[in-house]
């Protein structure tokens, strides 16, 4: 097993996941360019993708589906309304874009959607299990519903997101309009956010966590695993015994090595 967080963030998001030899990218939202040569420097080819599968359809998630999905005609999935609403839909080839369904086999792993709250038209996070390992990723919440605790519940690696301190936001250059979307029940979820999920969580004996999704202007990296660090310490969990976190970056592999 391996997860690559090819990048994460405003500017663009890409994850590379492989389980079992089924190798998946969740997310296109940077330049097919950059997804080939990310995926290059981990000893992966494009080619070799057996499927991409898309979260909702804004354009940081999905600015280089339309180059990938023409040049190598990978399978591609997403919610039917996630289709109709993305931008450059009408650009892509038909036959690679195909409808997410509530659960799906790509060889050995089980690739399970679940509903997040998020100003989307049906965002979704994914749930990837094969035999006893479990994968989720969790981005682009405005908070963490029953719904996605259960799905997040006993992975072994989370990619979740802790996008920005309500501070750092509240006093920030942002509009207020912007400001009260970032923080509302269908924006993003912030560090405190982020810690408290982690903490309630059901979880393994030990969970590798990436913090993801991280506003540029309203977080800093250090801030954030030290905010979720310390709610998680408070609640009696041993950081580096019981979870490991791990950042990511907008330029930047972010990697949980091969297994």
């Amino acid at each position: 097993m391996q997860i690559q967080v090819l990048a994460s963030g405003s500017t663009g998001n890409a994850i590379f996941i492989e389980i079992d030899n089924t190798k998946l990218l969740v997310d296109a939202g940077i330049s097919a360019r950059r997804i080939k040569q990310s995926l290059d420097n981990i000893g992966t080819k494009v080619e070799d993708l057996d499927g991409v599968f898309i979260t909702h359809e804004h354009r940081d998630h999905v600015s280089g589906l339309q180059t990938l999905l023409k040049k190598y005609r990978l399978p591609a999935y997403a919610r039917p309304d996630t289709w109709q609403s993305m931008y450059c839909r009408t650009s892509l080839p038909d036959e690679c874009c195909k409808t997410l369904p509530d659960s799906l086999d790509i060889g050995k792993v089980k690739v399970e959607p679940f509903s997040i709250s998020h100003d989307a038209a049906d965002p979704v996070g994914f749930r990837l299990q094969a035999g006893n390992t479990k994968v989720c990723v969790a981005t682009d919440l405005g908070f963490v519903t029953p719904t996605v605790k259960d799905a997040l519940a006993l992975s072994d690696v989370l990619v979740l997101e802790s996008n920005h301190d309500v501070d750092m936001l509240k006093n920030g250059s942002y509009p207020w309009h912007l400001k009260k979307r970032i923080m509302s029940n269908r924006g993003h979820l912030a560090n405190t956010d982020a810690g408290w999920a982690l903490a309630r969580l059901n979880r393994k004996a030990h969970t590798h966590v990436f913090l993801a999704h991280m506003s540029q202007e309203n977080n800093r990296p250090e801030l954030a695993e030290e905010t979720v660090g310390a709610i998680l310490t408070d609640q009696g969990c041993k950081l580096g015994q019981d979870i490991t976190l791990q950042l990511t970056y907008p330029q930047q592999i972010s990697g949980f090595p091969a297994l």
